[in-house]
C-alpha cells in the first residue's frame, strides 16, 4: 500500500483539495473530483466534511498552519523584517500562485460567506502578528509599521498571482527596508 493511500482519509482529502483549489479555483473544483482524486468513498468525505464550504474552511486552516511553520519565530533579530523576507522567499518559489486567502476572498466576495470570513480571520491574525513583530523590532508606532509591511505583502501576493513567475519582485526586499525605517520625528 502506498504511503499516500495509508494517510488518514481526511488528510488525503485536504492534500488533494487544497492544491486543486489553489490552482483552479474553489468554484471550479467539485466535491466528486476531490473524492475521486483522494481515493475515498463519498460517505467517507461527508464523514469528515459536512459540505464543500466546510472543506474549504479546513483547507484555509491547514494553509494557516503551513504559513506559521514557514515563518521565522518572533524572537529573531528584526522579526517584522524577517517575516516579510520569508514571505518574499515564498513568493519567489515556482509553485507560488499568490495568496490562498486572497483567492478565497475574491471567489467568495460576500464578507458574510463562511469561507470569506475564514480567509479574513487569517488576514486579521497576520496583521496582529505583524504588529507584535513591529513592536518587538522597536518600530513606532507598531501598528503603522505593521500595516505598511502588510500592504506591501498583499501587493506581492496579488502581483505573483497576476504575473506568475515573471512577477516584478526584484525590489521587494528594498521596499521592506524602506517601510521599516522610523517615521520622521518619531525616532
Amino acid at each position: 500500500m502506498s504511503s499516500e493511500k495509508s494517510a488518514p482519509a481526511r488528510d488525503r482529502i485536504l492534500d488533494v483539495a487544497g492544491p486543486l483549489f489553489y490552482r483552479e479555483g474553489h468554484r471550479a473544483i467539485g466535491v466528486d473530483r476531490v473524492i475521486e482524486e483522494a481515493g475515498v468513498a463519498k460517505a467517507t468525505f461527508y464523514n469528515h466534511f459536512k459540505s464543500k464550504d466546510d472543506l474549504i474552511i479546513a483547507w484555509i486552516s491547514r494553509a494557516e498552519q503551513m504559513l506559521a511553520a514557514s515563518s521565522p519565530g518572533p524572537d529573531v533579530p528584526e522579526p517584522l523584517t524577517a517575516y516579510a523576507n520569508a514571505m518574499i522567499d515564498i513568493a519567489h518559489q515556482g509553485a507560488c500562485l499568490g495568496c490562498i486567502y486572497q483567492i478565497t476572498a475574491a471567489e467568495f466576495g460576500d464578507v458574510n460567506h463562511p469561507t470569506h470570513a475564514a480567509a479574513l480571520a487569517v488576514k486579521d491574525r497576520v496583521l496582529q502578528e505583524l504588529a507584535l513583530r513591529a513592536a518587538a523590532q522597536g518600530l513606532t508606532p507598531p501598528r503603522a509599521a505593521a500595516e505598511r509591511v502588510f500592504l506591501l505583502l498583499e501587493g506581492i501576493w496579488a502581483v505573483r498571482r497576476m504575473f506568475g513567475p515573471d512577477a516584478p519582485l526584484s525590489h521587494a526586499r528594498e521596499a521592506v527596508q524602506r517601510l521599516v525605517q522610523p517615521e520622521p520625528g518619531l525616532a
